[in-house]
């Protein structure tokens, strides 16, 4: 036995099944869905298990970034040097 006309409806109101999933939904910072009404449940996220990895080991000089140049004098007061008087001068 054919259903012509049920054949066409079950078509349209699959399509527009189809329409409005299919239409874009608010966007969500983080998660969009749930069951029910006010029953929302956070998507489980199954990965690999977290492993400490050390940081890369830099044998050599430091970049030069970290390079700040010569170090610089340093102004030494004057003083006494056991009898004798040193004045004040760069070192």
């Amino acid at each position: 036995m054919r259903l012509p006309r049920l054949s066409a409806i079950g078509a349209v109101v699959g399509l527009a099944a189809l329409a409005v999933t299919a239409v874009p939904g608010q966007a969500h910072a983080w998660w969009r869905g749930g069951w029910g009404v006010g029953v929302w449940v956070p998507p489980v996220v199954v990965g690999p298990v977290p492993f400490y990895v050390p940081p890369p080991v830099y044998y050599g000089p430091p970049p030069a970034a970290y390079y700040y140049g010569p170090p610089r004098p340093v102004w030494v007061p004057p003083h006494w040097q056991g009898n004798y008087w040193v004045g004040g001068h760069w070192a």
